[in-house]
């Protein structure tokens, strides 16, 4: 019997593994409860009209079109890691001789009253869209009965690079657009914060471009509040713990995730923020048939950032020791190589650090940005959409996907 190994997970890290397995004497099964690939550095882009969600998902039996890989679109319901069975809810139970878990993260509320109510968190394909249809929502609201205290108003939760560049595509959307859409309405006015509880934006960063992106949201309208955390969200009102309270009808929240609740179906015991503990060969201790790679695994001893470069290079791994095992030779240990950060705030301006101390910001930084997320975008057409939609936004100060998208009640 050829040895069979399951992924659960189409993210960075899971086709990556995949992937690397192509050619090798095993069966490879890709399980995921959505049938495509979601590049989620360009969420926020989706949520403020820049792209489309064709535009940055791609079909995951696409992606292993000439390739053995078995796809199963469906959600994971058990796991038994002493069978070695996972359990599905489409389609009979999966057994396997190595098991890949590649799940990812969730939106976390960290227990705070009133976010899974009435915030809006950006984490998936869906969750871009529905942030999307809020704003427009908002906006035709506005237009029809009239503007009322924080109606058109943002409070962004969450000061790393999801908020920031969230805010700085919200304030080009609402400047250079939607201005013009509604003329009728004082969308000058309408206010965009975000709010961090780290002395500064993007923690992690170096000093001078952390100064560097508040800098810019403020000249950009965007009003930037740190030091202080979220005590409380309710129905168009984040209460900060200061006592300050900021009216907004759209709260978005990218302040923390957590890991997937696949997680927790394993039955062992989990790390900080619900993460499956690995090794330094990002296997399981005792559990040598089970890895754990990207956001959902934490190594207590070598902590890596959730991004998405460990997914990558974990996938990568973790396939090399598959077939180191299928061998007959010992797993080696993890070794990443940090490739440096950076994140946008809208046109013509962006940070990035390399891991040498080297730091690029503004155009030259701006540029950057964009030519490695087309580098690691799945698919040329997806490329060659979002690269003529760039240009397009560019030149003309246009959002040709501001539309209200229906709703399965619709």
């Amino acid at each position: 019997m050829r040895h069979r190994v399951v992924i659960i997970g189409a993210g960075f890290g899971g086709i990556r593994v995949a992937r690397g397995l192509q050619g090798a004497d095993v069966d490879v099964t890709l399980v995921d409860a959505h049938n495509f690939h979601t590049f989620q550095p360009l969420l926020y882009q989706v949520a403020t009209a820049g792209l489309d969600t064709d535009d940055i998902a791609y079909p995951i039996r696409g992606i292993f079109r000439r390739s053995p890989v078995a796809v199963r679109v469906a959600r994971v319901t058990a796991i038994d890691i002493e069978q070695r069975i996972v359990s599905t809810d489409r389609g009979e139970p999966l057994a396997y001789d190595t098991l890949v878990v590649a799940a990812g993260t969730v939106s976390h509320d960290f227990g705070i009253d009133g976010v899974a109510e009435h915030a809006l968190p950006l984490k998936s394909v869906s969750d871009a869209v529905a942030i999307r249809n809020h704003l427009l929502d908002r906006f035709e609201s506005a237009a029809i009965d009239g503007m009322q205290p924080g109606r058109l108003d943002v409070v962004i939760c969450g000061g790393g690079p999801t908020g920031v560049e969230m805010a700085g595509g919200l304030r080009e959307l609402y400047d250079r657009v939607l201005e013009h859409d509604y003329p009728e309405l004082p969308v000058a006015e309408a206010r965009i914060t975000v709010v961090e509880m780290d002395d500064q934006v993007l923690p992690g960063f170096a000093d001078h471009l952390r100064d560097r992106a508040a800098a810019t949201l403020r000249h950009r309208s965007v009003d930037v509040v740190t030091g202080v955390a979220v005590g409380q969200v309710d129905a168009g009102v984040v209460e900060l713990d200061d006592g300050r309270r900021l009216a907004a009808d759209t709260v978005v929240w990218a302040a923390g995730v957590r890991a997937a609740p696949v997680a927790e179906l394993l039955g062992i015991e989990l790390g900080r923020q619900g993460r499956i503990v690995v090794g330094p060969d990002l296997s399981v201790p005792g559990h040598p048939e089970l890895f754990a790679i990207g956001d959902i695994a934490i190594d207590p001893d070598h902590p890596l950032p959730q991004v998405a470069q460990p997914a990558i290079q974990g996938g990568r791994h973790v396939a090399a020791q598959i077939r180191r095992r299928l061998d007959g030779r010992d797993t080696e240990p993890f070794e990443y190589t940090d490739k440096g950060s950076m994140a946008t705030i809208g046109r013509n301006e962006a940070v990035t650090e390399f891991p040498n101390g080297w730091t690029l910001a503004g155009r030259f930084g701006w540029l950057a940005w964009l030519g490695l997320h087309l580098v690691y975008l799945m698919g040329f057409r997806n490329r060659l959409n979002v690269l003529v939609n760039w240009a397009w936004n560019y030149l003309t100060y246009d959002r040709a996907s501001r539309l209200l998208a229906p709703s399965d009640d619709d």
